[in-house]
């Protein structure tokens, strides 16, 4: 066995244990007792912004539930008025529904704000759909999130992870959705976009069928005027805005060490008025805390205005989604997908939607193992091909 191979699994063997952790132990009872107690005798009201013409008011800072499993932390967002939740029916191995269902029960259906998503398969290197990908399929998918959450309806279900025209005006999703919204089944229909997001925006536009965008928009993207204009006639089109990604792959997680990098990212989507709300995967009751300060005051201080200056397009963990390295690739991998499932385990410390993401691609078993030198040339000047070696090992380890 291959000694790299092997230390490479010693060390995510040995933090698999604290990565679960962070992501998923329950906090003790009396500090959550505490914290929503804390919640609701200081809490300010939280501003807010019109969510396109679906006429929705929703918080500047919003909850994406994808890395937490814990009901107590949801609870306490929502008690402490952020009450727009974002999950998706795959996150946390299809059990992140059916826990946000067990939080809302008993809950006035009117207090809360859902957004679902799913996804049909498709060929990971050029986004297109395959065979399988039909109109019965997705319906399906629409009737198990309603019964994984408990409820008659969402508010918005997302057609997802889209990076390719064709695929954003793909009829037989788009016919489930339209089905689903005049059935009642959701009450208004969204896209979301991790790449290539100007061109899903203006298909999403053109559509006439989207009433909300969900895309990756951040600091730290080197095409982040073009997702800006994109956003900016996406917003005065009507649509609802909602932006994922803000931190861009922080180095030290997706709230790090300093709190500055996690408020810059924050505040830096928050000066675009065109966004109605961001979604934050935030896990800890403190990463809340920062989120609920951010909305109060998201101007820029001086540090932060020096550290945005420092770090503007600095690539961290974020994968720029530009594809150029697909036809560089002789092993033709799809490694923009490779690169998020590598800021999946790295930076959100999430090993389990890593490794989901993973095994979704179909990959060769020895991926990177034939080349004697990698012959992509990364814009973010990664080591592509080490980077590869590191995340595929996963796909070798209980998470």
């Amino acid at each position: 066995m291959d000694p790299k191979n092997m230390n490479r699994r010693a060390f995510l063997k040995s933090t698999i244990a604290g990565f679960s952790s962070f992501i998923f132990l329950p906090f003790p009872k009396e500090y959550q007792a505490t914290a929503l107690r804390t919640k609701a005798e200081k809490m300010p009201k939280i501003p807010a912004r019109v969510l396109g013409k679906t006429g929705i008011k929703v918080p500047l800072i919003s909850m994406g539930v994808m890395n937490t499993s814990n009901p107590a932390l949801v609870k306490a967002a929502l008690d402490a008025g952020m009450h727009f939740l974002d999950t998706a029916q795959t996150y946390q191995r299809g059990t992140n529904e059916a826990m946000i269902g067990e939080v809302l029960k008993g809950r006035p259906r009117d207090s809360f704000v859902i957004a679902t998503k799913a996804r049909l398969p498709q060929n990971p290197t050029t986004g297109l759909y395959t065979e399988e990908a039909t109109e019965e399929a997705y319906a399906k998918k629409i009737d198990t999130s309603l019964k994984n959450l408990g409820l008659d309806y969402v508010d918005i279900y997302y057609h997802h992870n889209v990076w390719v025209r064709e695929s954003a005006l793909y009829e037989p999703i788009i016919n489930a959705l339209q089905k689903a919204k005049k059935a009642g089944k959701t009450r208004f229909i969204g896209i979301t976009t991790h790449r290539n997001e100007p061109e899903v925006i203006q298909a999403a536009m053109e559509s006439k069928v989207y009433d909300v965008v969900l895309t990756a928009y951040n600091f730290r993207q080197k095409h982040a005027a073009e997702v800006k204009k994109a956003i900016a006639k996406a917003a005065e089109a009507g649509l609802g805005v909602v932006a994922m990604k803000t931190i861009g792959g922080n180095v030290r997680g997706a709230y790090g060490a300093e709190e500055i990098n996690a408020q810059v990212g924050l505040k830096w989507v928050l000066q675009d008025q065109h966004v109605h709300t961001i979604i934050a995967g935030f896990t800890t009751f403190d990463q809340m805390e920062l989120d609920l300060k951010v909305m109060q005051d998201f101007t820029f201080s001086w540090p932060e205005r020096e550290y945005l200056q420092a770090h503007v397009l600095s690539s961290a963990y974020y994968c720029q989604g530009c594809g150029l390295c697909l036809t560089q690739c002789p092993q033709s991998l799809p490694i923009p997908e490779l690169m998020r499932a590598y800021m999946y385990a790295f930076s959100y410390k999430n090993l389990v939607a890593a490794q989901d993401l993973l095994f979704s691609l179909d990959l060769p078993y020895e991926a990177c193992k034939d080349c004697a030198s990698c012959a992509v040339k990364c814009t973010n000047q990664w080591q592509v091909g080490e980077r590869i070696r590191q995340i595929v090992v996963l796909r070798e380890i209980s998470a």
